[in-house]
């Protein structure tokens, strides 16, 4: 146990010196630290543990038990469990001492309820009376240690139940209590984001409190909600200039400065928050510089904590728009840590250098003889980030000698992470820049040998797509390949013991796949070395697996090797063993079956897979009819067998409807084949969450930190980095001077510094305010069927104008042309269908379709592609309606829509929009509005949506636009994934008829309501579906108690401005239900509570219930 440890454990007893009895309760206490840290062995520890935890026992169920002695076991039963030792039977004991006690024991009973239990814990529920009582008490004290309590462990449901009276204490007039209620929302925000949306003009509030604290404590909310959406926050960036000016000018009082250095962690905030606003805004970027250069200025090198605001200030100044003088000034900061003989500040150095490089990549070229001595360190953490700055700077004429670089370091380290990080850096690499066939297998095997069985199964799948998948070149394909084949059968042939599993399974798949290839191998020497394989007692089960897959695919004519091998498999204990074998022997006997179950050499795109196994749902529907029990995924069953073990943590009671508890499904009931909303049986399943270890700083190694003398060249001091720079003449008069061993170290240094800074230089398309353009990758990979194409596709399409209009909009949608740039307007002729409008005064003439020829002078717009679809505008000459909408196609006018807004404008072109609400998709309706007398040519729109996937879309391209006219084009779409809010950007581009090009740049904001559409069941549908959801929220909103009825009053709004359909209204609960446009569903459980009404919802879909329960507050808000 380490000193601070046992320091910190022995001064808990002073929480009782005012008290009576102190003495003993100290002792008692002290005598249990001395006699744990004077053991010598863990079996005396345990023995001392368990006397211990009985006589607390003993004491904790005696009814004489006093309040002060209870806090004392409250502190001993904490001390245990720090040690490791169960005394779950002390929890209770902890709520009732929160509970019943005074002050002092509330305070330890808070303390231990706050290590003891976490946010899903059972016995949790039974604090949130106290918590209540605590935060509407008059003493301060009692209120604080409530918000500690309610920020540290109060889970997502019981938030609605304390949000008010957290909300209150905004207002409080003690500085502490609104610090703390703050960091309560802010942790609120990070669990149930849309349970606090109401309050964000509160979170203003409190950045401009007086008290210094409380704005340093709204900082965290403003980060995380500037990290989301940064533009919402644009307006606030001249506040956070004028604080942090504020803060380097010492304004702040002296107890918020450390070492002298005024707030540094609400520096390091704000330079974060700097970084957020200003990336690609020059505006807001012009406003920082100021502060930015005075932050730098002021941080002097003289303590840890100013290297801590350095080091941010420099990320800060690289990421916003660049301003040349403070680039430098955070070059020369960059260089005066790399140069630092401290390793700290080396360390702090190489770390900026490595986020600098990707702006910059120049900039390593100045430190390159100090990064090579980097690579040979003495310190762990030196080296590994001297090799992540490395792989920042690789590219095709480097890679060889940094990949090797990589690999020699891998092969002495001892750390898992490091080795996990580091091997899947080398595999990318390889990939990407593989200057032949050879080096590229050579290097994926050291790959899968360093990393053996820690290896991510990314870097698995990703080699055997590439090798499955190919590229543009068969020829090329089929010889890595066979080169990947005869390392294969080279290593094999050898002592392959020692292998890790998934090299194992690499080669299994690949001989299996494609050993056929080479002519010069005989199979049934590829099957004994399998076989040989497969006998050997240290592979594990699934590479068993694997090795007989590749046996079942080599196995055609060749049974008679594998006979004895399927006789043993056909009595393993391992049941997939057990079926492969006996699906081996099947295929044995069946060679045609075999053909056409394994095709040998058929691509992999000619592979039809079935993923949601539609072809079984007439089976599982009549087995459900027979009375079969429903499946259920894995966490359905986990969170039954959850809920059947812990209590309810409901907010409220929920009683089935009458109607409902009659139903006859009394179990979890599949909603695709009870209503039919889907046609793919399959549910879309949420990847499992991995362990993120970038970034993840490493304690010092088992051997410890190991400091050695340091080299002159780098001992220099920080303050004066010009002494390290050299004339040409003194590098070579001290060349002369040096021994011939040293004077061979530095040849060999700047022969390895040619190598892996090569392609750096001036020649490169690197800059300084912009990355370098990436090479294209060594393998192209094939782009998947259904999936975007690649730009160079989209130029190589036919430009036949006879396709028809749907063909080439379907080509227009999979080709990704939304986000090319526009070609070189090019003549075409031909027929053009479009609509053509004329405006007689007020009345207007029907749409009529009409075929004109184009004149072959004309030019017609051939932009974004050749397949573009050209559709002439709904034109309305002279002049242009009031009412936009009255242009729209008699089939969408009768559809609900929302008003037209204005998108943007100029002296010639003018775009609005509306929303036009389809039952199966949203139209996006924009019109271009020509507000001049004159044509206008080459109209092109293009829009970009982030979350949204377009269905359809029409009229995006214009050849001719008449002067005064308006044309109108749509974008038809749909929502994947929930969102509370989507943004779009887009621009439109035109040619005038003097010949100058001009665009525009627009933007807009859709949300989850605009896809939303009702639902309609019947009462026993709703209740199927009910139990078949698993994710849901529970809130209580606003209830219109003005109204004679209030429940059917509120739900009709919701109704009405939600596109909500009302199920059924049973006394004072309500069914409502609605679905997504995709076709996932939400019910809403709605019941009236007092003066409120308390809503459950539940849907299949996690974010979907959090993004219209935000959209119900906030439409019953504003009514």
């Amino acid at each position: 146990m380490s000193d601070v440890v046992e320091k910190t454990l022995t001064a808990l007893p002073g929480l009782f010196d005012s008290q009576t009895g102190a003495a003993k309760i100290t002792n008692r206490l002290k005598q249990l630290v001395k006699s744990i840290t004077e053991l010598t062995s863990k079996h005396e520890e345990e023995n001392l543990m368990k006397q211990e935890l009985s006589s607390m026992k003993e004491q904790v169920a005696s009814p004489n038990t006093t309040m002060i002695q209870m806090k004392e076991i409250m502190v001993r039963a904490m001390y245990c469990e720090m040690l490791g030792y169960d005394a779950s039977f002390t929890y209770i004991h902890a709520i009732k001492l929160a509970q019943q006690g005074g002050v002092l024991e509330k305070r330890v009973g808070y303390l231990a309820v706050t290590l003891f239990l976490s946010e899903g814990h059972e016995l949790l529920l039974l604090l949130v009376n106290t918590v209540l009582k605590d935060l509407q008490s008059t003493n301060l004290i009692e209120v604080c240690m409530a918000l500690t309590v309610v920020a540290q462990i109060f889970p997502k449901d019981m938030i609605p139940a304390v949000l008010p009276l957290v909300e209150d204490k905004l207002s409080h007039p003690k500085e502490i209590i609104r610090r703390k209620a703050v960091l309560a929302l802010y942790k609120f925000y990070l669990i149930a984001p849309n349970q606090v949306q109401h309050i964000h003009g509160k979170f203003r509030m409190a950045l401009c409190d007086k008290d210094p604290g409380v704005m340093t404590s709204s900082l965290h909310i403003y980060l995380q909600l500037i990290r989301e959406s940064p533009d919402d926050y644009k307006d606030l960036t001249g506040s956070f200039v004028t604080i942090l000016k504020q803060v380097v000018g010492g304004k702040l009082p002296i107890d918020f400065n450390y070492h002298n250095v005024p707030a540094p962690w609400l520096q390091i905030q704000l330079l974060r928050i700097f970084s957020l606003l200003g990336r690609n805004d020059q505006s807001a970027s012009e406003l920082m510089y100021d502060v930015l250069d005075e932050s730098l200025r002021r941080a002097e090198m003289n303590h840890n904590i100013t290297y801590a605001i350095l080091f941010e200030c420099v990320k800060t100044i690289y990421t916003i728009s660049p301003k040349a003088e403070l680039l430098e000034k955070a070059a020369r900061c960059i260089g005066n840590f790399v140069l630092s003989p401290k390793i700290n500040l080396k360390y702090l150095g190489l770390k900026a250098l490595t986020y600098v490089v990707q702006h910059d990549t120049k900039l390593a070229l100045q430190h390159q003889m100090t990064i090579i001595e980097c690579l040979d360190h003495s310190d762990f953490t030196i080296k590994r980030e001297t090799l992540e700055l490395l792989f920042r700077i690789t590219n095709a004429q480097n890679v060889t000698v940094i990949v090797e670089k990589m690999l020699d370091f891998l092969r002495v380290c001892s750390d898992d992470h490091t080795i996990v990080h580091l091997v899947g850096k080398v595999a990318e690499l390889a990939e990407k820049f593989a200057p032949d066939n050879s080096w590229f297998i050579q290097t994926m095997n050291d790959v899968f040998s360093i990393g053996g069985d820690l290896l991510q199964q990314d870097v698995v799948n990703n080699f055997l797509r590439l090798l499955a998948e190919g590229s543009d070149c068969k020829e090329d394909d089929d010889q890595l390949r066979l080169y990947a084949v005869g390392s294969y059968l080279n290593v094999l042939k050898g002592n392959c013991f020692h292998l890790p599993q998934h090299f194992l399974q690499v080669m299994s798949w690949v001989l299996g796949e494609y050993s056929h290839l080479q002519e010069s191998v005989d199979q049934r020497e590829v099957i004994c070395l399998l076989t040989k394989l497969q006998d050997q007692k240290t592979i594990s089960s699934v590479t068993r697996v694997w090795v007989l897959f590749a046996l079942t695919k080599l196995s055609e004519d060749q049974t008679d090797l594998i006979l004895d091998l399927l006789e043993s498999l056909s009595s393993s204990q391992d049941t997939v063993l057990r079926q492969q074998a006996q699906e081996l022997h099947h295929l044995s006997q069946d060679s045609q079956l075999h053909e056409w179950v394994l095709p040998r050499g058929a691509p992999w795109d000619s592979v039809e897979v079935d993923s949601s196994l539609s072809f079984l749902d007439g089976y599982v529907s009549e087995a459900l009819a027979a009375g079969a029990a429903p499946y259920k995924p894995p966490h359905q069953r986990q969170q039954e067998l959850c809920e059947e073990r812990a209590l309810s943590l409901e907010p409220y009671g929920f009683n089935l409807p009458v109607s409902l508890s009659s139903c006859s499904i009394t179990d979890r009931q599949s909603p695709t084949l009870s209503l039919g909303l889907s046609g793919n049986s399959a549910e879309l399943s949420q990847k499992a969450g991995t362990l993120i270890l970038e970034g993840v700083k490493r304690v010092w190694g088992k051997d410890g930190y190991l400091p050695q003398k340091e080299t002159t060249g780098e001992a220099v001091q920080v303050e004066e980095p010009a002494a390290v720079l050299q004339t040409s003449g003194q590098q070579v008069a001290a060349e002369r001077s040096e021994p011939p061993d040293l004077s061979q170290q530095r040849e060999d240094k700047q022969q390895l510094a040619s190598s892996l800074f090569v392609g750096l230089g001036a020649q490169s398309s690197t800059s300084l305010l912009g990355q370098s353009e990436a090479p294209p990758p060594r393998f192209r990979r094939k782009p998947r069927p259904h999936a975007s194409s690649s730009s160079s596709g989209a130029s190589e399409r036919s430009s036949d104008s006879s396709h028809s209009s749907r063909s080439t909009a379907d080509g227009f949608l999979y080709g990704s042309l939304l986000e090319e740039e526009p070609t070189t307007p090019k003549p075409s002729s031909g027929v053009i269908k479009h609509n053509h409008i004329r405006a007689n005064g007020p009345e207007q003439n029907k749409d009529a379709d009409v075929a004109l020829e184009t004149d072959r002078g004309v030019n017609t717009s051939h932009i974004l592609g050749s397949d573009m679809v050209l559709v002439h505008p709904n034109t309305i000459q002279d002049k242009y309606p009031a009412d936009l909408t009255e242009l729209l196609p008699a089939d969408l006018k009768e559809l609900p829509r929302s008003d037209v807004i204005s998108l943007t404008s100029d002296l010639s072109l003018s775009l609005s929009s509306c929303r036009v609400f389809r039952d199966e998709s949203l139209l996006l309706v924009i019109f271009i509005s020509n507000c001049t007398d004159t044509a206008i040519t080459d109209v092109a729109v293009q829009l970009t949506f982030e979350g949204l996937e377009t269905v359809s879309l029409r009229g995006n391209v214009i050849g001719c636009l008449e002067g005064r006219s308006v044309s109108v084009c749509h974008y038809a779409l749909m929502m994947k994934d929930p969102q509370t809010s989507v943004s779009f950007t887009g621009t439109v581009s035109y040619q005038t008829q003097a010949g100058q090009t001009n665009s525009l740049l627009f933007s807009g904001t859709l949300c989850t309501a605009d896809f939303i559409r009702r639902l309609v069941v019947t009462t026993e549908e709703y209740g199927k579906l009910w139990l078949s959801f698993s994710h849901d929220v529970k809130q209580n909103l606003k209830l219109l108690t003005d109204a004679e009825d209030p429940l059917r009053a509120t739900l009709n709004v919701l109704k009405e401005m939600l596109q909500l359909h009302v199920v059924d209204i049973i006394g004072s609960e309500g069914l409502v239900a609605c679905s997504l446009l995709s076709g996932a569903p939400c019910l809403l459980h709605c019941r009236v509570n007092g003066v409120a009404l308390a809503v459950w919802l539940r849907s299949p879909l996690p974010a979907l219930p959090d993004c219209i329960l935000y959209h119900c507050q906030k439409t019953l808000a504003e009514h």
